[in-house]
This record gives structure tokens, sequence and C-alpha cells, in this order.
């Protein structure tokens, strides 16, 4: 029997299925500015080396880790299910790029293709001054970082490219007039390419094109946010570094999130009950992962619905504009072939009026159909047929 039959014709309950699959966030920026230490506070792991030293990551580090989002603790509180399931996002930390990467210089141009594959990428950039931590070009601009990794991604891209254009072009001499095409579009991207500009920013003409690029999955491509790795100061208030790393971010419609990787570090090392009185002190609302999270979703156009019930409460990343099926699907692709409608409930209303039983009694759980778009903090149930 299929392991879905089971559910033929009645509500889904999420306990019974795939475990949801999370965002991918790859780290990378030069060596010694932060990546290791900001990707072990993030995890609350010591995993990935963190010296004074560079190249002292030699092997990339991955870690998944729980989306924070204070809602999931309060559907529990008040369904009190069997367990609790957020919602994920994996870290992929790899050696730091330096000038001729791409040619085979350092340790980082080995690792780039383990972030080939990741849905957005976060540059790790240096905003603080410190003579005790080695800068590898020996002083602190963060413009001149920033510029050094992007040039390494881009002929790393421009590898990839090679590869690509020499296939169509044996294929377009056949007389393959896709082919002719398709070498034509590498040939403008190359140029694009060579003139320091990223591949995301490459005008696409059609569908088509749309699809040759995102299938080789190159690095300039992927989204990219900003993290300015300061120190206590540089969060609060903002230095000459971090308002340069915010420029560059702007001008490129990007997002930049100042970080103290430090301080991020010495509150996961603390007891959990001491962690709010600890960011007090230091006049922080929050721990920098929940603002890179929230800029990381915000990047990738990502929101949150959720299922509740007595076995578990569950956290769902889905696009914004994602109509019911569609979030169906992530729970199960059986679920968007098989959709009847969705059971949806405001989170707002279920806090206030404490239980679905009560919501569904004041008239506010609705009966939607596949056109209906999902919105952030729904609480959904799916009636689907297998």
């Amino acid at each position: 029997m299929h392991p879905l039959e089971k559910l033929r014709g009645h509500f889904a309950s999420v306990d019974c299925v795939v475990c949801p699959v999370g965002i991918r966030c790859g780290i990378v920026g030069l060596p010694n500015v932060g990546k290791s230490t900001l990707f072990n506070a993030i995890t609350a792991s010591s995993q990935a080396a963190a010296e004074n030293y560079p190249f002292c990551t030699i092997e990339p580090n991955t870690g998944v880790v729980p989306v924070p989002d204070d809602r999931i603790t309060q559907l529990t509180s008040l369904v009190n299910p069997a367990r609790e399931v957020p919602a994920t996002i994996e870290f992929v930390d790899i050696a730091g790029l330096v000038k001729g990467a791409a040619q085979g210089e350092g340790l980082g141009n080995q690792f780039l293709a383990h972030i080939r594959d990741v849905d957005a990428i976060a540059h790790v950039a240096r905003a603080f001054d410190d003579p005790n931590v080695i800068h590898v070009d020996g002083s602190i601009d963060p413009r001149r970082d920033i510029e050094v990794v992007e040039t390494e991604l881009i002929l790393k891209d421009l590898e990839t490219l090679d590869k690509k254009q020499d296939a169509a072009q044996r294929k377009g001499k056949t007389g393959d007039a896709k082919a002719r095409a398709e070498t034509d579009f590498y040939t403008r991207l190359r140029e694009h390419l060579s003139n320091g500009r990223l591949a995301r920013y490459f005008p696409r003409v059609n569908e088509e094109e749309e699809l040759w690029l995102r299938e080789m999955h190159l690095l300039t491509a992927k989204p990219m946010l900003y993290v300015a790795n300061t120190d206590e100061h540089g969060v609060t208030d903002g230095n000459e570094y971090v308002e340069a790393i915010r420029a560059i971010a702007e001008k490129e419609g990007a997002r930049a999130v100042p970080i103290c990787a430090k301080i991020e570090m010495e509150l996961v090392e603390l007891p959990e009950a001491e962690r709010a009185e600890f960011l007090r002190e230091l006049g922080l609302k929050e721990p920098g992962l929940n603002a890179l999270v929230r800029a990381a979703y915000d990047l990738l156009g990502l929101q949150t619905y959720f299922t509740a019930g007595p076995k578990e409460v569950r956290a769902w990343t889905v696009r914004k504009g994602a109509k019911a099926p569609e979030a169906a699907a992530v729970i199960h692709t059986d679920f968007e072939k098989g959709f009847i409608r969705a059971e949806v409930m405001k989170f707002s209303d279920f806090i206030r009026l404490k239980s679905e039983a009560a919501v569904r009694e004041a008239g506010l759980l609705r009966s939607e159909g596949r056109e209906y778009i999902v919105e952030d903090g729904d609480v959904m149930h799916f009636r689907f047929n297998v």
C-alpha cells in the first residue's frame, strides 16, 4: 500500500510524510574574515576550525540549523503536540578565497563546487580593526576584499562557460540551429562576465536563455547577501567599513547584514537562560542569526506557513506568491497532485482564540481552492486524494 493511501480523502497530517527541505546558503569570503567563527556560532558548534591564520578551513563544513521563529513556539504552547519541527536552513562554509583562486591559488578553489547547488550565497567581509587578527592582504578594505572574491567567482564561472560553449560550437558546426543560438548566448554571456559583471545581471531575451543560464548553476548568478563581520560597536552604531559594505549592497540591490561573529560565538556558549540578558547588556534586541535568516528569506522571496496537530507542529518554507497546491507539494508531491482544497487559519486568529475549534466556531477557518495565494503565517491543513 502507498504510504499515503491511508490518508485518502482526509486532511493531511504531516507526521506521515517526508521532512521539509530547507534552503541552502553557501558562505564565502577571504581567509580569516570570520567565516568559520560565524559558521560555528550559527550552527552552535565547533565544527569549523577558527584560528588566527589563513586557510584554517581546509574542508567544506555543512550545518543544518533551525530557522528562528517565535510563532512555532506559540503554536506548540497551545497545541501541545508530540513534537515541534521548525523550518531549517543549511549553511555550507568553504575555505577562504584569495586572488588567483580560480587558477589554483590557496584552497578555496577546490571547494567552490560545494556551493554550486546552494540557493544563495552569504559573502562575509571583514568590517573591524584588530591588529591581533591577521588580514591576508595586510589591511582592512572591504571594497577591495569583495572585488577579489567576486572576481574569483567570475573566473570560476568562465571555466564552466568554456565547457558549455565548446560543446555548443561543436554541435553548431553540424548545422543545428538551436546549437548556434546557444553558442551566441554563451558568447554574449562571456563578454558580460569578462567585463567584471555578475551573471545574475545578464539580460536574458527569452525563456530558453533563462533555462540555459539556470542549468549552468553559475556562482555569480545566485542571489547574494553581504555579511559585515564587525565588532560590538559596529553592530549597534556602524562604522566606515559597515557603511562601505552597505553601499555596495545597495548598488547591487542586495542586502547587507552587520553581525559580530565574536558576540554570536559567545552567545551560543552561554546557557540559554542567560542569552537574553547578555543581548540586553550589549544593546541588541536579538541574535545576529535572526537578522541573517530574515535577510536570506527576503533575498529568496520566501515565507513560512504552519501545520498544527496533536502529533506535531511544523513550519514549512514556501515562496511568496505560491498558491495552495504548491504549498502542499512542499510536504509531499502527492499532496499537490491530488489537491482538493486547503483549510486555512490566520496565525493571529489561532493565537487569539487559542484552538482550531474556536477558530472554526468563530467562522474564521476558511476553505480555499487551487487559486488561493498562501500568506506568511497561515496555519493550513490540506485535503487531497492520492
